[in-house]
């Protein structure tokens, strides 16, 4: 099944949560990797004592090392990786096996949906407050609601839970360390994987997880993802979203190369930003 790793930053009682909902809602059982970061909270002593798989640094090593690092212990053919504020929903695995049983191709990235409490009008995402700390968790509620969303594919997966066989993930060489602590490293990631031959981005509406959202992005000093993402592969990373795999979009297929007419304007508009910077 799969490999799922999970970041996590002295963020125990959330992390404990994550993995309970992965044991306790899946239809099927999948290696769990943690990366922890520092852990003097007791995640070390916790994971050790729950007999899981961990790679550790002593002080925080940001999302793209921590991903390479668990990813490194990875047997399952196919590696999921996950945010530790994030709880799976029932059929969650279901969904994303049918469609890699469905796909014609051991090329693609697949996320699932995820269900937010506070909206940022992102069309890729369901809004519905469940609880934004442990205390407000209503767990039963979200157990009983969650399959009752109308939600359909959406195009440009990028955003975790994400899934891509472990192939790729050793082909691409996982996450970017320069992106470190790592804002952009998810785009920065499917943009690897379109070099690497993957046309297929897509967002399964079916397969959902509740995510808290921001319990350890809030605390670290962030890179400026954007303008190291527009130096390196030389386009703004909107116009990979919108342009690339259509981010936002229902799902129609797999992604084509851009028009050149559509993509000469972005490409002298990133020139110039290129150029200033």
């Amino acid at each position: 099944m799969f490999s799922i790793i999970i970041p996590t930053w002295n963020n125990l009682a959330f992390v404990k949560l994550c993995v309970d909902s992965i044991r306790k809602n899946s239809a099927h059982h999948h290696q769990i990797i943690l990366h922890i970061n520092d852990g003097s909270d007791g995640t070390l002593a916790w994971a050790k004592e729950q007999k899981l798989d961990y790679t550790h640094t002593a002080d925080n090593a940001g999302i793209c090392k921590a991903v390479n690092e668990a990813a490194g212990l990875a047997i399952m053919d196919y590696v999921v990786y996950m945010n530790d504020d994030m709880y799976v929903c029932p059929e969650w695995d279901g969904k994303l096996i049918e469609e890699i049983n469905d796909a014609a191709t051991d090329c693609f990235m697949f996320s699932s949906t995820m269900i937010e409490p506070v909206s940022h009008n992102n069309p890729c995402v369901i809004n519905k407050d469940y609880g934004q700390s442990i205390e407000t968790f209503n767990e039963d509620l979200l157990i009983k609601e969650c399959n009752q969303f109308e939600k359909a594919d959406w195009a440009g997966s990028t955003w975790p839970p994400t899934i891509v066989h472990r192939k790729y993930w050793l082909i691409t060489g996982g996450y970017s360390i320069e992106l470190s602590p790592g804002v952009s490293s998810d785009d920065d990631f499917a943009m690897k994987m379109w070099y690497a031959g993957c046309r297929i981005f897509k967002g399964v509406g079916k397969s959902r997880v509740y995510h808290f959202q921001s319990k350890s992005t809030l605390r670290i000093k962030k890179n400026n993802g954007r303008k190291q993402f527009l130096m390196k592969w030389g386009i703004n990373q909107s116009t990979f979203n919108k342009y690339f795999i259509r981010r936002g979009g229902p799902y129609t297929g797999p992604s084509k190369e851009p028009a050149a007419d559509k993509m000469k304007w972005e490409n002298f508009r990133a020139w110039i930003k290129r150029k200033i910077m």
